[in-house]
């Protein structure tokens, strides 16, 4: 009799590995293998704060979409309405439809946008939107002061040109500023 040495291809019974399906590697004690089920729930969780983002921009997007309404209807009735009744005051109808839109805004925002990092301190928080939105005010009157006052271009079509292009630029810098400077509570987990 000879000594043989034992088939490295066989399993623990003799068989050849192929007929096993026995799984490639060893888990640790406090291991457990992970399933698909598990599989989802990690990709779920790692892609919820992108799912939120959007969610919390399409909010943003529906609110600012209310506010450019009542900012372009309301500007346009002071300039081009029955009785023209800021039609000389360009910059004043832009910070009366402004200051209108932005309680527009208020609400909205507060109440569903980032009503989940709203603060307790309300004041602080009403002082911060009110600085910011100026900010965002001054951006808008800045590009139509500058189509109006240094470009010449002061038709109805340029004016409200100058306005969308100043509300997009004003936009971007409420949503940042809203996001990092005004509603800036600890997200509560939603109910």
């Amino acid at each position: 009799m000879t000594d043989a040495m034992p088939d490295a291809t066989a399993g623990p019974t003799g068989t050849p590995e192929a007929e096993h399906h026995a799984v490639p590697f060893v888990l640790a004690a406090s291991e457990a293998p992970v399933t698909d089920a598990a599989h989802v729930a990690a990709d779920t969780g790692a892609r919820r704060p992108g799912r939120d983002r959007l969610a919390e921009l399409a909010k943003f997007g529906s609110v600012g979409a209310l506010s450019f309404v009542v900012d372009m209807g309301l500007f346009n009735l002071l300039q081009f309405g029955p009785g023209h009744l800021l039609a000389e005051k360009p910059l004043t109808a832009r910070v009366v439809s402004v200051a209108v839109a932005t309680l527009v805004a208020w609400v909205g925002n507060r109440l569903w946008t980032f009503s989940e990092r709203r603060t307790e301190n309300r004041p602080r928080e009403l002082a911060g939107f009110v600085v910011v939105n100026v900010g965002g005010l001054l951006i808008g009157i800045g590009v139509l002061a500058l189509f109006v006052y240094v470009l010449g271009l002061d038709s109805p079509l340029e004016k409200n040109v100058a306005n969308i292009l100043g509300i997009g630029l004003g936009t971007i810098f409420r949503y940042f500023a809203y996001r990092h400077l005004v509603f800036t509570g600890d997200r509560t987990p939603p109910k």
